[in-house]
């Protein structure tokens, strides 16, 4: 039997508290509130989810290190925000439709992105990294917020098709502050949209700390547009799975939109453009650090007797592999002709695009001949 799908957060009492499954020194937390919805979760779907956050984590670390070394143009990092992601994304369902902003790597990684998908966008090479339709992803948003309104739009094409689908949008604490995402909620809570907001509170909208962007906990807003909420701890990928579990059982009801905000911790720069070593201090990094989401797992598994020196070391050498592979595909990609720009943009022909192209083939051509 299905977990009752109701309400998370009531009162403003409730949004006060961060729901929580698994403590930072690894011990289970009883949570009336969340237990039900993995109480399938054994073993060995934790030592899944474990090998999942240690592979992003080296994915995240091999992306810095190639735009260091002049290989990708940026690189936008999400250490520190494994569980969100992966406790999140795990929890989807393949036929629903993910809206992502630009540091969701570990959403694209769930959903099946193949090692050069993680960095063909940011080398410049294509508009989206990955498939959008193979991964039902949507190409990684560079405006802040814009991806909550095409979540919606989606949603509602999902009611006019009455499909069994969700569509699901990932933004930051900063892009609460959007009107983007705040005309989002609207219309999703107005039409009854099956989407599900998902708030990765990591504290820093590059420079300016969360309490700037808000006075209360961001989940509160939600109640607020009628949109019931949930407030996780983020770096806990059991609460993170069983919030979302909730989340996408509300929409698949037909009671509309959810809210779920992530309390986390970005631990990198906001992208490799970015020294956060001027406004952020040391002691809040290092305060962090000791409720690191992967740390925090490996010593539940610990706790439990299920994590043995057999599957870390598999874990990091299948982490490693895919790191080879992610950095071969950067250094092996070849730029393609500039008029496949035009290649894609519509799924029919169009005769206002022919007419662009011809007149770039023949602006190009217009340089043949000269040193």
């Amino acid at each position: 039997m299905s977990p009752q799908v109701t309400p998370i957060a009531d009162t403003a009492q409730d949004l006060e508290l961060t729901e929580r499954m698994i403590a930072p020194d690894g011990q289970r937390v009883a949570n009336p509130r969340l237990d039900a919805f993995v109480d399938d979760v054994d073993a060995e779907q934790l030592r899944a989810l474990h090998r999942d956050m240690v592979i992003l984590r080296r994915i995240d670390a091999e992306g810095v290190a190639l735009q260091r070394q002049g290989q990708l143009g940026l690189w936008a990092p999400c250490q520190g925000q494994e569980a969100t992601q992966i406790g999140t994304a795990r929890a989807l369902a393949a036929r629903d439709y993910v809206f992502p902003s630009y540091r969701e790597t570990g959403v694209i990684y769930a959903r099946g992105a193949k090692p050069g998908d993680y960095v063909r966008m940011w080398r410049g090479e294509e508009g989206a990294g990955h498939d959008p339709e193979a991964l039902r992803v949507a190409p990684l948003q560079i405006i802040i917020g814009a991806q909550t309104l095409h979540a919606v739009g989606y949603g509602l094409g999902i009611l006019h098709d009455e499909a069994d689908e969700v569509a699901v949008t990932y933004f930051g604490d900063g892009a609460t502050s959007q009107g983007d995402v705040n005309e989002a909620m609207i219309f999703a809570a107005s039409y009854g949209a099956p989407v599900v907001f998902v708030c990765q509170n990591n504290h820093w909208a590059i420079s300016e700390p969360v309490s700037v962007q808000s006075a209360y906990p961001i989940a509160g807003r939600a109640p607020g547009f009628g949109i019931p909420s949930v407030r996780v701890d983020g770096n806990d990928v059991l609460a993170c799975m069983a919030a979302m579990r909730w989340a996408l059982a509300h929409a698949r009801a037909g009671k509309g939109p959810a809210y779920i905000e992530a309390v986390t911790y970005r631990m990198g720069p906001h992208t490799t453009a970015d020294d956060p070593t001027r406004y952020r201090p040391q002691t809040e990094l290092d305060e962090w650090r000791r409720r690191d989401p992967i740390s925090r797992l490996e010593a539940h598994l610990r706790e439990l007797g299920e994590l043995g020196d057999d599957h870390v070391a598999a874990t990091q050498e299948a982490a490693d592999d895919i790191a080879r592979e992610m950095r071969a595909e950067c250094l092996g990609m070849v730029t393609r002709p500039p008029l496949a720009v035009f290649d894609g943009v519509y799924a029919e022909p169009h005769s206002g695009l022919d007419r662009q192209r011809d007149e770039y083939a023949a602006h190009l051509a217009s340089f043949e001949g000269e040193a």
